[in-house]
């Protein structure tokens, strides 16, 4: 007489732990959604202009702030891990080793948007503080 087993249980884990492929997709589309609420903005704020000049004026006045000025540089930090990360999955995506080099590419990313955006965020964070 033949028993019939049932197939093992894979190990059950509460909490996806992804490497950091996972995180640079999750963070890719976050950065996309972000640059393309920008933009949609900032269509809508310059077609003001053409509405009524004083409403624009008015909401050109709300942006000096701080903390739009701190979502600006948000901004920067978001254009750039877009940009770099785009040009990698291409890479990844076109490149018959892309995906053996995906993992180095991605900390070459980060090393980029730390080399270009640090600077650039010093500078906006230093005239957020300043008379200009």
């Amino acid at each position: 007489m033949t028993t019939i087993e049932a197939p093992a249980q894979p190990k059950r884990r509460t909490l996806y732990r992804g490497d950091p492929g996972m995180w640079s997709w999750a963070l890719h589309r976050i950065t996309g959604v972000t640059i393309f609420f920008f933009l949609f903005v900032h269509v809508l704020d310059t077609a003001l202009v053409r509405v009524s000049p004083e409403a624009y004026d008015a909401t050109i006045e709300t942006y000096k702030t701080p903390i739009v000025a701190l979502m600006e540089m948000a901004l920067v930090a978001a254009v750039l891990y877009h940009a770099f990360n785009g040009v990698r999955v291409i890479l990844v995506d076109f490149w018959a080793k892309g995906p053996k080099y995906q993992r180095l590419m991605l900390w070459i990313v980060l090393a980029a948007c730390a080399l270009l955006g640090i600077p650039a965020i010093g500078r906006m964070f230093f005239y957020l503080f300043t008379e200009h």
